[in-house]
């Protein structure tokens, strides 16, 4: 289990901390020929590897940078579909993370795994900070590419419209750790509370339609965090 938590780490990490939005979108449009692949595929490896405390799995972090080779370039073919164009993104994230759960699977069935060096760390600790890092930047896209897959796509341009650039990214961020944080710390009713205040600020908007959006979103935003709450307290 630890070494499926590691690698889902190493994920986070690849396709997505260490991924900018300029370069992934390269790499969605050119496929093969992007020049990002490369290296995108080399963190993937490394981080892979890395992560896995464990000198021979340098095999296993070798296949899951080759199928995130493959499975990258054919995202560019998804896109281009008529009919699933819409699911591309999930379709490639729940590739790569089967692939993950089966290399794991595969290595710790040929392979001893050997206890990790700092492995006084719990698997709930382990956990929590992959929750954290869900909580950022991939859910902000997770989210979006579910209001996408919904036929919603309402875009606002922050230049004209008095609001700073990516606030709506930051605030779901940081609600989504606060969130999780209440959850690990069992104080759900102050889940509420904070529910509440961004309601009062952020619903007062005479804008129906943007309000509808950010209401959309919120709930989205915040049952990522709960369920992923859950699922760390009652599994670990």
């Amino acid at each position: 289990v630890q070494l499926i938590i590691l690698q889902v780490i190493a994920h986070l990490l690849t396709d997505f901390a260490l991924q900018p939005n300029r370069q992934a979108k390269e790499k969605n449009l050119m496929g093969l020929k992007s020049p990002f692949l490369k290296w995108h595929i080399l963190i993937a490896f490394v981080l892979a590897w890395l992560l896995s405390f464990q000198v021979l799995f340098v095999v296993g972090a070798a296949a899951i940078a080759l199928s995130h080779w493959l499975i990258d370039a054919a995202k560019k073919y998804l896109a281009n579909h008529r009919v699933l164009n819409c699911y591309a993104f999930f379709i490639d994230q729940g590739l790569h993370l089967g692939v993950v759960v089966a290399v794991v699977y595969s290595f710790s069935s040929i392979f001893d795994i050997k206890p990790f060096i700092l492995f006084t760390v719990s698997e709930m600790s382990l956990a929590a900070i992959a929750g954290y890092l869900f909580c950022a930047k991939p859910a902000n896209i997770f989210i979006k590419e579910i209001l996408f897959s919904c036929g919603i796509d309402v875009k606002t341009d922050d230049s004209t419209n008095n609001e700073l650039p990516n606030a709506g990214k930051l605030i779901g961020t940081i609600e989504r750790w606060l969130v999780l944080t209440f959850m690990l710390i069992n104080q759900i009713g102050a889940i509420g509370f904070l529910l509440a205040a961004k309601s009062i600020l952020r619903y007062r908007d005479t804008d129906t339609l943007k309000t509808e959006y950010v209401l959309i979103g919120t709930m989205t935003s915040f049952g990522f965090a709960i369920v992923f709450g859950i699922a760390i307290n009652s599994w670990f």
